[in-house]
């Protein structure tokens, strides 16, 4: 599904061509069209452009490359594509419909950086090194692409702003937010375990008989931390490992690992990584701020997904069959365009030549 905070091009695909032309449209909405030809320019010019490409693949997480013949893009990423088109489509028709909202030239604008800065925040989450900026992406795709998803990106900041549930992006707000949850913000000094698959029962027997979070890493940790009890730092709401180590800190108990251990790979090896917090702090709201900002959005961003799926299953969609099919994949799941079932084959070959990704630690 479309994800209205991550605006418009949330999972573009590396691909071609798709190999397949006519004169009807690529995908029809509620008499809205995009040709065929379009369409397929919109594929090329991803398939074609390896900045535009990278950002893109870091928006979507997934990397999907061209299909196997000459000229032609996976199944997948033209289905993929086709329905991030019609929900685009679909959101500012009832963005204009309902609310009678045109954006003008200052919004065009404000959504055009609002692109750019997710397109290289995305990148950057990512750990690419795209060749290239944002902007240079933007400016990699044909005309009416472009000028479509800064539109819709003008048009779902809109909608986001206009739901009920929506918490404003002020500075007001994101201190009365902080007041009401300002322990979901200090900042967290965390030890570490990283236990071999064979010694996890003996790891929980040991702790269920009161042994300290210092003793336990001491004994059964392979990591170099174990030498200190397994002290692994402090991190505060403006660490870029705040919202992992938060989760994986959960509501474990201050001197008690969390009892749900991740599992991780380690110089080839697979370890039960269990993380207890040591300390807590609180964090003032300037320091906290940026984390505080992340949590509104992500809220703001559920709202806008049960809000952009009621607006998909009112909305009638026509999609070439070349293109994919438009329907659900189950009864609890929202129309989307898919590839059908095919017989297995290799119809598509890894990009990630054209990406730089760094091996980096859980927790940095």
């Amino acid at each position: 599904m479309r994800r209205l905070v991550v605006l418009i091009v949330l999972a573009l695909l590396g691909a071609g061509l798709y190999g397949w032309t006519s004169s009807t449209s690529a995908v029809s909405v509620a008499g809205s069209q995009v040709s065929d030809s379009t369409f397929l320019a919109e594929l090329s010019a991803i398939s074609s452009t390896p900045t535009l490409q990278c950002y893109l693949d870091a928006l979507s997480h997934t990397v999907v490359g061209p299909g196997a013949g000459a000229a032609t893009a996976s199944a997948s990423s033209a289905a993929t594509w086709a329905n991030l088109r019609i929900e685009g489509i679909s959101v500012a028709n009832y963005v204009s419909t309902t609310f009678h909202y045109i954006p003008n030239a200052a919004a065009l604008a404000e959504a055009k950086t609002s692109l750019e800065a997710e397109l290289t925040e995305a990148a950057s989450s990512a750990q690419y090194s795209c060749p290239g900026t944002s902007a240079q992406a933007l400016a990699a795709m044909p005309t009416e692409m472009r000028n479509a998803q800064i539109r819709g990106q003008a048009m779902s900041t809109y909608l986001v702003s206009r739901l009920n549930t929506t918490i404003p992006l002020t500075l007001a707000s994101l201190r009365t937010y902080y007041k009401a949850h300002v322990s979901q913000y200090d900042t967290i000094c965390i030890s570490i375990a990283l236990v071999a698959p064979t010694q996890v029962s003996a790891f929980s027997a040991a702790e269920a008989k009161g042994e300290s979070v210092a003793a336990l890493a001491k004994q059964f940790s392979s990591d170099a931390s174990a030498k200190k009890g397994g002290a692994y730092g402090c991190f505060a709401p403006s660490s870029s490992s705040f919202d992992s180590v938060r989760a994986d800190v959960g509501t474990a108990k201050l001197g008690t690992f969390d009892s749900t251990p991740q599992y991780v790979s380690q110089s080839g090896s697979e370890f039960a990584l269990f993380v207890a917090p040591t300390k807590k702090t609180a964090t003032p709201f300037d320091n906290a701020a940026s984390a505080v900002l992340s949590d509104i959005q992500s809220l703001n961003s559920t709202a806008a997904n049960s809000e952009e799926e009621s607006i998909l299953e009112a909305t009638a969609v026509g999609v070439n069959p070349a293109f994919g099919r438009w329907g659900a994949a189950s009864t609890t799941s929202s129309p989307s365009v898919f590839a059908p079932a095919l017989p297995s084959s290799i119809d598509a070959v890894d990009s990630s030549a054209n990406l730089t990704t760094a091996s980096t630690s859980k927790y940095k």
